[in-house]
């Protein structure tokens, strides 16, 4: 066991030199051209469809912690193998270090937003772990490596070797996540050093008899993206350049779109990855520049049906050009709740298009808007073979009771929201087991852009019951109950719980 042991050992200790060298050069440069961020990305480019929706219906935002950890034991197994493999035959090692470099290589160089430096950080890292590898094996096998038993490994030697190898990995490890710090701290002092404009258009005050909950905090905000790390964007060299199918192509800074005429709304944004009852979905009061009227300026050339978005981190989404003329208030969002973007919800500035799933018209971390069309381009997602046009389909979900609850006989409260941005909502009804439905209380709200909240005063008799609810929109459509999966353009069906009443 020993004579695998320590090879093993020894190769992952090698690759966590590498590595850990190879992260603090992109943590000091490009963090997304760090080996494992660009290994974690293309996995997640190369995922299927299935894989994807399993992954945040299962891990949530777990999904890219547990990416790159999978990723991390990949490359500990591996590189244990060649280590073992390493013992015997020298070249082994060579051609470890030189797999691994091409594999975070290639990775990288495939990345949306790639350019050609993102390749180095990886080639480097498999360079110091091949030679870190060969350093090792010579210094912890002084004898023949083709004699048999372990009487050739020196374990002395090799201890104090591995100790100052591991120092030097710790050392680098913490070096790049202070770097990482730095920068990501220079990014937050500059976002809050932002002082954003009174909108020249303010949202409306909430309604009376709105209840705790309309507005989702930013804190608790949902997050769905391919973004393994959150882009740090420096607001005073940030720019935005709109091109493509315009009578005048422009470069906007930070500051250019502050100067414009802003306005504040209360919109509800939701995934398309959401499940029936699911929880990807809030509302925000959101602050920034109508998108239609800059366009205007721009003049939009006959024949562009598609705004495509791109992000720094390369991600592209398309949005009909149509909603954005069409009277909605599609913005380039500077503000959310009252303060800038965080930055994991697109600081400086991101899109959002009301009526439209965030897949089809909320870009993060803006960096540039074409004119095109659909015919000529598809967007990350459409190419994956989701919907392209994405429009929020009507749905509802049932927050109170819990799922599984024990309730007490008597009356009880059933309440949840429900939505249908652009259209509104009408009524909502409920359903306890194969009764018929009841229409629910209906709270205020600002606009049909926001969810709808609702409550139903349930008596409750003791048993096993069933719960379920469904919305009627504003033009009277009735939430269909046949269930659908999130893929390709959202998922349908009647959120149903079962509660005992004792």
């Amino acid at each position: 066991m020993r004579r695998i042991a320590w090879p093993a050992l020894i190769g992952v200790l090698s690759a966590a030199f590498g590595v850990a060298l190879a992260e603090v050069l992109a943590a000091a440069t490009r963090p997304q051209a760090g080996p494992l961020v660009a290994v974690g990305g293309a996995v997640i480019d190369a995922a299927p469809t299935p894989l994807k929706e399993f992954a945040v219906r299962t891990l949530g935002t777990n999904d890219k912690p547990v990416l790159l950890g999978t990723i991390a034991l990949a490359l500990i197994l591996f590189t244990a193998l060649v280590g073992v493999l390493s013992v015997r035959h020298r070249w082994i090692a060579v051609a470890g270090a030189a797999l691994f470099g091409l594999a975070g290589a290639v990775a990288a160089a495939l990345r949306p937003a790639a350019i050609a430096y993102d390749v180095v950080p990886s080639i480097v890292g498999a360079a110091i772990a091949g030679a870190t590898l060969l350093f090792l094996l010579h210094r912890s096998y002084r004898t023949d490596p083709a004699e048999p038993g372990p009487a050739g490994f020196d374990r002395r030697a090799f201890l104090r070797t591995a100790a100052v190898i591991a120092g030097g990995a710790v050392v680098a490890g913490g070096t790049s996540e202070v770097v990482k710090r730095v920068r990501g701290g220079a990014v937050t002092r500059s976002r809050e050093a932002i002082d954003l404009p009174v909108a020249a258009s303010p949202a409306k005050p909430l309604p009376a008899g709105t209840a705790p909950g309309f507005m989702t905090t930013n804190a608790d905000f949902y997050r769905v993206d391919t973004a393994l790390t959150v882009p740090s964007l420096d607001v005073d060299t940030w720019r935005l350049r709109i091109h493509g199918m315009v009578g005048r192509e422009v470069e906007l800074s930070f500051d250019d779109l502050l100067k414009r005429p802003l306005i504040e709304r209360d919109i509800t944004l939701n995934c398309v990855s959401n499940e029936v009852g699911g929880p990807y979905i809030g509302t925000a009061r959101w602050l920034g520049v109508p998108l239609a009227p800059l366009l205007r300026e721009l003049g939009v050339k006959p024949g562009a049906d598609q705004v495509v978005a791109r992000s720094a981190e390369g991600m592209t989404i398309g949005t009909p050009v149509e909603t954005i003329f069409d009277g909605r208030d599609t913005m380039l969002c500077v503000g959310m709740n009252g303060e800038p973007l965080p930055l994991e919800h697109g600081f400086p500035v991101r899109m959002l298009t009301p009526g439209l799933y965030g897949y089809a018209g909320a870009c993060k971390w803006m960096t540039e808007i074409e004119l095109t069309t659909f015919a000529d381009f598809d967007a990350y997602w459409v190419r994956r073979k989701w919907g392209a046009r994405g429009p929020v389909k009507t749905a509802s979900r049932i927050d109170k009771p819990a799922p599984f609850a024990k309730l007490t006989a008597g009356r009880v409260t059933v309440a949840g929201v429900a939505w249908a941005q652009g259209r509104g909502i009408r009524s909502v009804e409920v359903r306890v087991d194969d009764r018929a439905w009841a229409k629910a209380e209906l709270l205020p709200v600002p606009s049909t852009d926001t969810w709808v909240q609702w409550r139903y005063d349930w008596p409750a008799t003791a048993g096993l019951h069933t719960l379920s609810v469904r919305a009627i929109d504003g033009t009277g459509a009735v939430q269909t109950g046949q269930r659908a999966t999130p893929f390709p353009d959202g998922a349908t069906g009647w959120h149903t719980i079962t509660a005992t009443v004792e």
